[in-house]
């Protein structure tokens, strides 16, 4: 799954300049007014975000209410100012990027050279992996609990409980890293959310083996996600 960014403008002229920038480092999603796309942003995770505040009604609001949103706090945002906004105001209302019109090639090209690698570490950490594999927590009485993975990414996982449970806290996670030689995970997660069967789990610690084992496998996964995505469009 590669990077995926939204751009809110009714200006024809910025949204080619955006997609040239762009190229195929991310596919753009296309809004034209902030209440369609903060919509958009509540249901599903974004890389980045391009917001043409002083020619889109409500522009300036959209940029708080973008970075409000739980599931895209950390993602890019580019202001496009037109001599209303001033770049100031912009980076106080969530703003990581300014951008004046009309608009510059060579400093939107920057811009995005800049930002990409950043998007790229930042949806590495989100983007979870559907993986189905056998997990064992601990809770801090020293309990130990089966569970199945259901997904995983660099920040946490998702796993399916056996029997009906609810946690709150920290707990402690083991599971072995697929590969020609198992190598075993150990991680502190935080249990961010729960029902009876299912938890959400975020990284709170990780050993620098296990880090590193699990980013190899992080890699993996993703170069299998590519594979499978260039043999649909080849398809």
């Amino acid at each position: 799954m590669g990077l995926e960014c939204l751009i809110v403008t009714c200006d024809p002229t910025l949204l080619g300049h955006v997609q040239a920038s762009l190229g195929t480092r991310a596919s753009l999603q296309f809004r034209q007014d902030c209440a369609s796309a903060i919509d958009l942003a509540s249901r599903r995770h974004l890389d980045g975000f391009v917001v043409d505040c002083d020619d889109v009604p409500g522009g300036t609001k959209a940029l708080s209410a973008l970075r409000g949103v739980p599931a895209n706090k950390q993602g890019l945002i580019l202001a496009v100012l037109n001599g209303m906004t001033g770049a100031e105001e912009a980076l106080d209302l969530g703003a990581d990027f300014t951008l004046s019109k009309p608009i510059q090639p060579a400093r939107l090209q920057s811009i995005v050279d800049a930002s990409v690698p950043k998007m790229e570490r930042e949806h590495r950490r989100y983007f979870r992996y559907g993986v189905d594999l056998p997990v064992r927590f601990y809770d801090p009485l020293g309990q130990s609990f089966a569970a199945k993975m259901k997904n995983v990414s660099e920040g946490g996982l998702a796993i399916d409980l056996v029997d009906p449970l609810r946690f709150k806290g920290v707990v402690t996670v083991e599971f072995e890293l697929p590969s020609v030689e198992p190598r075993a995970f150990r991680a502190k997660a935080d249990v961010v959310w729960s029902d009876a069967f299912v938890m959400g789990l975020r990284f709170l610690y990780i050993d620098k083996d296990s880090g590193v084992a699990l980013q190899m496998w992080l890699n993996s996964l993703e170069a299998q996600s590519h594979f499978r995505e260039w043999s649909q469009r080849i398809c």
